[in-house]
């Protein structure tokens, strides 16, 4: 616990810097710092980056396949936040993220494919860099039915198998007007071993203005 202290102390960066300070990070974790973008956290050391992905930042865990995080960034000549606040309520948050997961990014045209979703927490919180940060939780699972080509559709809802169950966290800030999306995965099976890790990597994560060039 007193290393995850020192990182949180670390993390806590003041609104008003202009830059990322670099994190005191505990043994066997490595920082992200970002000053050009203006973000950072934590990871395990081992922990490897995928730089194929797209995204601003994308690690995995090369022992746990079901494990990885990445970082999403609005584009900055489209987006004009002021707070988080701007989403709604983090209810309200969770909501659009689980409807976008349904009917977007799990969506599935294969024959026989059953998507379910749920928001396990959503909640506000103060860092102690003074913003305010919406923490999300939202348990995703995909079910296949083992006789997709029968007959008829009854047939084929009938006899489901469970493909993957997953844990997505999301910790959500905003600084330079744009929405910054930190995102962690897991499988269901390891969340209870995995939480401790998780928590860390999102409470280190911090956002902050940057100078502007």
């Amino acid at each position: 616990m007193q290393a995850a202290a020192g990182v949180l102390a670390a993390a806590g960066l003041a609104s008003a810097q202009p830059a990322l300070a670099l994190l005191d990070t505990p043994d066997g974790y490595t920082a992200r710092v970002d000053k050009l973008d203006g973000y950072s956290f934590v990871y395990p050391d081992q922990w490897a980056p995928v730089t194929s992905s797209g995204n601003d930042i994308f690690l995995r865990n090369p022992f746990n396949v079901d494990q990885n995080l990445f970082v999403d960034i609005t584009s900055p000549s489209s987006s004009r936040y002021a707070s988080v606040e701007d989403l709604g309520s983090p209810d309200a948050a969770a909501a659009r993220l689980l409807d976008k997961y349904l009917n977007k990014e799990f969506m599935s045209t294969r024959i026989g494919i059953k998507r379910e979703g749920e928001i396990i927490s959503a909640a506000s919180r103060q860092g102690d860099d003074g913003r305010l940060y919406y923490d999300l939780e939202v348990r995703m699972a995909s079910y296949a039915s083992r006789s997709p080509y029968v007959a008829t559709q009854g047939e084929v809802m009938r006899d489901y198998g469970l493909e993957w169950d997953r844990r997505f966290l999301t910790t959500l800030g905003v600084a330079n007007k744009r929405l910054y999306e930190l995102r962690m995965q897991t499988g269901s099976d390891t969340y209870a071993q995995d939480k401790p890790v998780l928590d860390l990597i999102r409470t280190s994560f911090r956002v902050v203005e940057v100078e502007e060039k």
